[in-house]
């Protein structure tokens, strides 16, 4: 009787194992090259990628050149095409020194390609990891890429990515009088769609100018697929997907990703978002709170060369958990109370908040981040946690409806 039991036990042991073993893993569009390098090959192509652009180790820009694919441009976003650059910095046009293909910023003098820039490529591809974060800027990015592409009648083919925030939907959904490049649609701070869904739904909800979609029906007309989403394999919303590559110089790890969309509200406000230190995004504080709290100095670095409070001691929170500590505490919902305790703790609150030179609070830089002058206004008049989560109900569920529609995931 033992033995059986033993045999039993061992039996299920195995199969638990087996079963971890032959969970499939998750590889982003990119990995599945048989579905687009034959589609490049003898066209003139240009991509908008940056340093997470990887086919397992390989740069997809080094994959199309070692596959013959005529690659004319490469085209960078925030933080440049390497990914080096401070957030907000500026990056200008080069040649890439690897290989000597031209790189043209948009995140500089111009968001979108020119005519110029387009007029000797054949297709285009875009291929960034994002993070599934409304003012994330590379979904601003996206969309002028895609209106450009489809205004001058330029095939794009999109490399899905996972979303490491996309088994949840939560926050203020944009006011579009508040448009901004860190949030130009009206969808939710954590919209959980990966980059591929969202471009789908830019298209379906006519959220793109009127050019680019008289373009996109003229390509249809014409008998030219415009767009074409090379999904991820094996993803579903729900899963844990660890980013290999920081996708930003800030987001250096997935404590931070994590922690993201509750944390970069305070980048509108005077307190410290941690830039500066080894962990942003997962601390945060000001000189001007209690010295009994948490403290840092953000210090000059790589990404954030000159940090807000340089070199001055902060105090404040720490929430430097692991990876799976983090999403546990996060459970599936944007974390406000921070703010709400900064605010209540901060001495001076009528400078709690930056605003410009113009004192006009609608244009600072929180509301835009918000999406709405709403959630300043709440926190300001004293509104508690579960009374200004009621409020974004039903702009949320409206989006959801919206949301399921263009879905390619479970």
């Amino acid at each position: 009787m033992k033995k059986i039991i033993f045999i039993l036990c061992f039996s299920i042991a195995q199969f638990n194992v087996l079963g971890v073993n032959a969970q499939k893993q998750i590889l982003p569009g990119a990995s599945n090259t048989k579905a687009y390098v034959q589609l490049l090959k003898g066209k003139r192509v240009a991509v908008f990628a940056n340093q997470t652009s990887l086919v397992e180790t390989t740069h997809l820009v080094d994959l199309l050149m070692s596959e013959g694919v005529n690659l004319r441009k490469i085209f960078g976003p925030e933080h440049g095409f390497r990914g080096v650059a401070d957030a907000g910095e500026k990056v200008g046009n080069y040649i890439d020194e690897k290989t000597k293909v031209p790189v043209i910023s948009l995140y500089g003098a111009k968001h979108k390609p020119s005519q110029e820039d387009l007029a000797d490529i054949d297709v285009l591809i875009f291929d960034i990891q994002d993070v599934g974060v409304r003012f994330y800027t590379f979904i601003s990015s996206l969309q002028e890429f895609m209106e450009a592409a489809f205004e001058y009648q330029k095939p794009l083919i999109l490399l899905d990515r996972p979303n490491p925030n996309g088994h949840y939907i939560d926050g203020p959904v944009l006011d579009t009088a508040f448009k901004s490049f860190v949030g130009m649609q009206p969808v939710p701070v954590v919209y959980g769609m990966t980059i591929g869904e969202y471009a789908k739904m830019l298209i379906g909800e006519k959220w793109l100018d009127k050019k680019a979609l008289d373009g996109y029906d003229k390509m249809l007309l014409n008998g030219i697929t415009p767009f074409k989403v090379i999904t991820c394999q094996n993803y579903k919303h729900d899963a844990v997907y660890n980013l290999t590559v920081k996708p930003s110089p800030n987001l250096p790890d997935m404590t931070s990703i994590y922690w993201y969309p509750s944390i970069c509200f305070f980048e509108g406000t005077v307190l410290s978002e941690g830039r500066g230190t080894p962990t942003p995004f997962q601390v945060f504080g000001h000189p001007s709170l209690p010295n009994n709290l948490f403290s840092f100095i953000p210090k000059s670095m790589p990404g954030a060369t000159s940090p807000k409070l340089k070199d001055q001691t902060c105090y404040g929170w720490s929430l430097a958990f692991s990876p799976k500590e983090a999403r546990n505490k996060i459970n599936g919902q944007i974390h406000l109370e921070y703010l709400l305790e900064a605010y209540k703790k901060f001495p001076e609150k009528d400078k709690f908040f930056i605003l410009p030179k113009s004192g006009d609070a609608n244009a600072a830089f929180f509301n835009k981040l918000a999406g709405s002058n709403l959630l300043m206004k709440q926190i300001q008049d004293g509104m508690d946690l579960n009374a200004i989560r009621n409020t974004w109900e039903p702009a949320l569920n409206a989006f959801k409806r919206i949301r399921q529609k263009y879905l390619l995931y479970q």
